[in-house]
């Protein structure tokens, strides 16, 4: 005869299995996103206050999806007609745009846009790669290529024209 401890295992079955040492695990190829260089104070460019609720959520249900892959998978992936990606990394500031470059943004940081359907675009940038993983002036933390730093709210595709 087989018993079960029923109590046992629905006390046991609470506890998370998942691990960051297990080979399914895939946490550090995940993107990130980052706002610390989020500005809204330029007319092209909007708040959060400035968008509905309905595209506020359009835009938290996308950086959900967006960060279940690394930043060079959205690089890869194409969207709509044509040569288009999700993710696109221009490299400098564009020459035709109705934005300013910010002065607080590092002269290194290679501009960015993710779509985000329409006309609607996520405008920031990444480290470059020869920055990838090395230390910071001594201070014990690492550049990372794999985090998109938001820098304007683009819904008018005002960014690159």
């Amino acid at each position: 005869m087989n018993f079960k401890n029923h109590r046992k295992q629905s006390f046991l079955d609470r506890f998370p299995t998942a691990s960051l040492d297990s080979p399914e695990d895939k946490i550090a190829s995940l993107c990130k996103f980052n706002f610390s260089y989020f500005t809204h104070d330029q007319p092209a460019g909007q708040n959060f206050s400035d968008w509905t609720e309905v595209q506020l959520q359009k835009l938290l249900d996308k950086l959900v999806n967006y960060s279940k892959k690394p930043l060079v998978q959205w690089e890869k992936e194409k969207i709509g007609q044509g040569k288009n990606h999700v993710l696109e990394v221009y490299g400098s500031f564009p020459k035709k745009s109705d934005f300013t470059q910010p002065k607080h943004i590092p002269h290194q940081a290679k501009w960015a846009r993710f779509r985000l359907e329409g006309s609607v675009r996520l405008i920031g940038f990444v480290i470059p790669d020869d920055f990838n993983k090395k230390e910071q002036n001594k201070s014990s933390y690492n550049f990372c290529s794999n985090t998109f730093y938001i820098v304007f709210l683009d819904k008018d595709h005002n960014f690159y024209k």
